[in-house]
């Protein structure tokens, strides 16, 4: 029997095929369900053709082998191996999404902060990848799956090399470079001795694409494209995309030297710079909260009302935001500047910090509230709010997708062992306003039991969850559904705190709680 030939039923004695999901050369996956375990799984099975070719098998059964003993979060999990009627069959982690490549192929490239996120993720993949002794060769968008939520992993090892493999055991010989041409190493090209920094050369590849829009070498064919990255070095990406920050661009050159003793050493290096990078985050698309401060949204016409105190030399502009993932002041000069905002009858001095001049960002010491606008109030930024994480957000790339108008797509928490977040205990989200304002806040919560408190206030918000004083209003729902939160007091700010989260199905069964919410409304009085 082929794969092709195979129909919904049993295989290996606990795996139930409902249907089939995607057709390789090499291989079929089908969706399965684990009878044993409950769970909902991908089975890989080896085709008929495919399955008389040994050196095919060995490699199936290498990737089984080389994600047998990988546990890790970004890093898709082999559970089963086995074969079924003479053809290898290998059980995986089903992940419900799709690849970076499907993503790219739609928006061509992504945010910075988002392409930092995913970089991030993938290079603490490659980590324990190396550190299990494994090169994995083949790092691309296509192997790299995105889930809803915005949880990246790691996927398909089947050309992965042990780094301590003798001579002569690649499955390959000299005239076959094993990876896909527009993302290999110059090691692979030369057909040099590789360690794990061939797969960082890769991922410099995927995060240059993802903020360019295309890969930095691409010739009439396969062979001239893997030559180029010998020939000569990436174009400057600071020239493709001039908004980006220095020190991302620096670490993605880095990533892309062709001497791999001027790349960083481990994954874990690469992540630390990436997430270092996060707070130099300078493009107009991004969705990073600055940490110093917070983002302050104003529309055009109030912008240049705000802007009369000025000189011509510093006026100010700005835009609302069109991700919903936050917004900021736009400037016309890109040093330091003391400027005069006229706020509700009152001037407030304060100065500002420009990191580009895109970004003006407000110290939080001496931030200033929202401009009263003329007209309700509505919506004008939304920020994840996790003041007691590691990195002060949570998840906040997806954010925007809040206030997109669209009820089928969810901001989501990480995935946490315990309903109430364990040590951190909230994770909220900030909702700021155009303008103190009333009326009802609309929450449309995704899944259930949930609990939430709604917090609001016309000052600076606190930068922890302390100090915002009593909620509005308190709510705990068993299933997930749209409620309306009153808001009868003027607030430019208001926070919604996740006191108790639900099950997911996005989620693993050891982290199983997730907190899920598909829009937020502000509907003024």
């Amino acid at each position: 029997m082929s794969a092709v030939e195979l129909e919904p039923g049993f295989i290996g004695d606990r795996y139930r095929l409902d249907r089939h999901l995607a057709r390789g050369g090499m291989a079929e996956v089908w969706l399965g369900h684990d009878t044993f375990l409950d769970r909902q799984v991908a089975i890989k099975v080896l085709k008929r053709h495919i399955a008389r070719d040994e050196t095919a098998i060995e490699r199936f059964r290498r990737e089984a082998l080389a994600c047998a003993g990988l546990n890790h979060p970004n890093i898709v999990a082999v559970y089963d191996s086995f074969a079924h009627d003479g053809f290898p069959v290998v059980v995986m982690q089903y992940v419900q999404g799709r690849s970076l490549r499907d993503l790219l192929d739609k928006k061509r490239k992504l945010t910075p902060g988002l392409s930092i996120m995913m970089g991030a993720a993938i290079a603490s993949a490659l980590d324990a990848t190396h550190q299990h002794g494994y090169v994995h060769r083949d790092i691309k968008p296509g192997n790299i799956l995105v889930r809803p939520d915005g949880h990246f992993l790691l996927a398909d090892f089947g050309i992965a090399k042990a780094m301590n493999a003798p001579e002569g055991s690649d499955l390959t010989n000299d005239n076959i470079m094993m990876g896909t041409a527009k993302y290999l190493s110059p090691e692979i090209v030369r057909g040099k001795p590789l360690d794990g920094r061939a797969d960082l050369y890769s991922l410099g590849l995927v995060l240059y694409e993802c903020l360019s829009g295309k890969v930095p070498f691409l010739s009439d064919n396969d062979a001239d494209t893997a030559l180029a990255r010998l020939q000569r070095e990436p174009t400057d990406l600071a020239h493709l995309r001039p908004t980006l920050s220095p020190r991302l661009v620096r670490v993605v050159h880095k990533l892309l030297a062709r001497n791999p003793d001027h790349r960083y050493s481990t994954g874990e290096e690469t992540r630390v710079a990436l997430l270092a990078a996060l707070q130099d985050t300078r493009d107009d698309a991004t969705t990073m909260t600055p940490p110093a401060g917070q983002r302050i949204v104003l529309d055009r016409t109030t912008a240049q009302k705000s802007s009369s105190a000025h000189t011509d030399k510093h006026k100010i502009r700005g835009r609302s935001s069109a991700s919903g993932a936050g917004g900021f002041f736009k400037s016309t000069t890109a040093r330091l500047l003391l400027a005069t905002l006229v706020l509700t009858g009152l001037v407030i001095t304060a100065v500002m910090r420009t990191r580009d001049p895109e970004n003006v960002v407000i110290p939080q010491e001496i931030a200033v509230e929202a401009p009263v606008m003329t007209g309700p109030a509505t919506i004008a930024a939304v920020n994840s709010f996790d003041p007691n994480g590691d990195d002060g957000i949570e998840n906040e790339e997806i954010i925007g997708t809040l206030i997109d108008k669209n009820p089928q797509s969810a901001w989501a928490t990480s995935c946490y062992a315990d309903k109430f977040f364990g040590v951190k205990e909230h994770v909220g989200v900030l909702v700021t306003l155009t303008g103190a304002g009333t009326g009802a806040l609309r929450v449309n919560f995704a899944n259930g039991p949930w609990g939430a408190e709604i917090y609001g206030t016309t000052a600076p918000p606190p930068s922890g969850f302390e100090g915002w004083g009593a909620p509005l209003a308190k709510e705990y729902r068993t299933r997930g559904e749209i409620v309306k939160f009153s808001v009868t007091t003027p607030v430019t700010h208001l926070l919604i705190v996740l006191t108790e989260i639900g099950k997911s199905a996005t989620c693993s069964t050891t982290n199983p709680f997730q907190g899920r919410i598909n829009e937020v409304a502000f509907i003024p009085a």
